[in-house]
Formats: structure tokens, sequence, C-alpha cells
């Protein structure tokens, strides 16, 4: 099956409120113990591309409360749910939301121990625009990991992914996550990306939908 790219953005409030109340607490907190137990003991600065209302990075900064969290989307209505999270969670110290795209985002080149991404490649018409970006922010020898859905074999099994996993959602969930999955890659097409971004990162299965691409910067 061919990819079907989506909307960049998801920018409508009611479109963002059903993501942010949507169940994906056992994927989020799984991404969260693959990153714990990769980064370096030294790290201090961390990096979340693609926040969305950001339950990964509070999942992060109550699991490792010495890192200093830059959490970026660049969805005014994202950014607005995950400041109001971070601040609810009494965060805003450790956990800093910031608006902007990618690329061109306002932050030094070299900056970050680790850089992070959980399910934000897919939403990308171009994905190169990411693994540039995590090349030119992560410091040498820092973490990468990034974790995103895997594109299905066909729109029929996409369709019995989104019954299984969110059939009690809301409507205008399951259409966005049924889209997402289409408008995902496959492991050959991300081993492509990363060889052209000159990025050495492991790429495996995880789970029944997602992938994850991990390694340290050279």
């Amino acid at each position: 099956m061919q990819r079907i790219p989506e909307p960049e953005l998801m920018t409508d409030d009611a479109q963002c409120q059903a993501y942010a109340s949507a169940d994906f607490a056992a994927s989020n907190q799984a991404f969260v113990e693959v990153a714990r137990g990769l980064i370096p003991a030294n790290a201090t600065t961390v990096l979340d591309l693609g926040c969305g209302p950001g339950d990964v990075m509070i999942r992060l900064a109550r699991a490792c409360p010495s890192l200093k969290i830059t959490a970026v989307d660049g969805s005014p209505a994202m950014i607005h749910l995950a400041s109001a999270a971070i601040g609810d969670c009494g965060l805003s110290r450790t956990i800093k939301a910031l608006q902007g795209y990618v690329p061109g985002l306002p932050l030094n080149a070299g900056h970050f121990d680790v850089v992070l991404s959980k399910d934000f490649l897919h939403h990308l018409p171009d994905p190169m625009v990411l693994w540039h970006e995590v090349r030119r922010l992560i410091k040498p020898g820092g973490l990468i990991c990034v974790m995103d859905l895997q594109r299905p074999d066909s729109p029929e099994a996409a369709q019995k992914i989104v019954e299984a996993v969110a059939g009690n959602e809301a409507g205008v969930l399951r259409i966005d996550f049924y889209n997402s999955l289409l408008a995902a890659f496959t492991p050959e097409e991300i081993r492509e990306q990363l060889k052209a971004a000159t990025l050495n990162l492991d790429v495996t299965i995880s789970g029944d939908r997602h992938m994850m691409m991990t390694g340290y910067a050279l």
C-alpha cells in the first residue's frame, strides 16, 4: 500500500481535545521506559519534537526529575493543552512548552543531550525535515529515540487496528488514527531516510503497530 499523507498539524480545538482525552497511556509509558533505559547518566537537556498534549514528557519528568525538558509542537492548540497539563502537574520549572515548526526551530545547534519524538514523523509531508533537525540539535554522543506508527499492508488492515485499539474512542479520533496509519512509513522506508540523513539508528518493531528508531549521534 502506498503512503497517503495527512494534514501536518492538528489545529482544530475539538480534534486536539479528543486526542488529549484519548487513552495512549500504554504506548506512551512504553516509550518512556525505552528512553529511560537509554538516556546517558550525565544527560540533562532533553528535546521532545511533536509533543502533542504533553503526556510523554510529563511521564519522563516524573521518572527523571533531574532532566530539563523542552517540548515542541507546531499546533498552538496542542501547546495550550500541553502547557495547562504541565502546570497542573507542577512541572513548569522542569518542562518548557514551545510552539514552533520543523525545520527552523529557534534552538541552538548541538544543544541537547537527548532528542525524543513519538508519533510525529508520519504527520510530516517530508520526513527528512525531522531527521535533519534531529541531527542539527543533538550533541555528539547524544541519544536519539523516535517512535512512530508502522504503515499496515492495506486500508482494511488499518481499519482493523483502529477498531482493536480505538474502537471506543471519539469518532474524530478514530478517523485521525486511521489516516495516521495510512500516512505512516514502513521499516524499509525509515532505513532509507536514516541513510540519507547519515544517522546510524537501529530500526526495530515495537508492539503491533509501532517502530522504534534508537541510537547515539556520531
